[in-house]
């Protein structure tokens, strides 16, 4: 008795490795009024990657946490700590930056640039950052008012994290929108490999 040929040879489909798992982004969120946005940005990656989200204690003023997608966990400081115990436990920063392909903070607000650009690092997401290994894609797209904006300090924190490799996404006077934000990492994603 024959037995049927594979659905994928029956449809002229010859596999050429295992399928490539989904992108692992970490997404990040801070205290500034575009934080609206951020159950939207989980949404438009959560459908095609594996995401996780982090917020800043800030950034839980404007999040509205019941509208994020099931599938993504959000992490804040209070997780930082409830995890860990004793020397040799996780830690959960560490674990998160391990877990990522890449990362996106949007929106990124003035104080946490400025925080990166420093190398402050008090807080769950900017832990993540300090550890970074800058081998590994890191976007960011800030949220500010046109008056923080225009800070000349605002320009050297940007060159700062440019120096690093981190790509800048840009808006108008204001957070770039969400989908603008998925289509840049996206077209980022499909032009290069992911690891194994």
């Amino acid at each position: 008795m024959a037995h049927p040929e594979p659905q994928y040879v029956q449809r002229g489909k010859v596999p050429t490795g295992p399928p490539r798992r989904k992108p692992r982004i970490l997404l990040g969120a801070c205290g500034c009024v575009a934080a609206v946005q951020f159950a939207s940005i989980c949404h438009c990656f959560s459908e095609w990657a594996e995401v996780k989200a982090v917020a800043t204690p800030a950034s839980l003023h404007f999040i509205d946490i019941e509208s994020l997608p099931d599938n993504v966990d959000l992490y804040t400081d209070r997780h930082e700590w409830s995890c860990w115990e004793r020397i040799g436990d996780n830690v959960l920063h560490i674990e998160l930056y391990r877990w990522a392909d890449l990362m996106v903070i949007a929106p990124l607000s003035a104080n946490t640039l400025a925080k990166i650009a420093g190398g402050i690092c008090d807080n769950l997401l900017t832990c993540i950052v300090r550890a970074w290994d800058y081998s590994k894609p890191m976007f960011i797209a800030p949220g500010m008012n046109t008056f923080t904006w225009r800070n000349p300090f605002t320009e050297k924190h940007l060159m700062l994290v440019d120096e690093l490799g981190v790509s800048f996404i840009p808006g108008d006077d204001a957070m770039a929108e969400p989908t603008e934000i998925h289509s840049t990492v996206r077209l980022y994603l499909e032009s290069r490999p992911l690891p194994d």
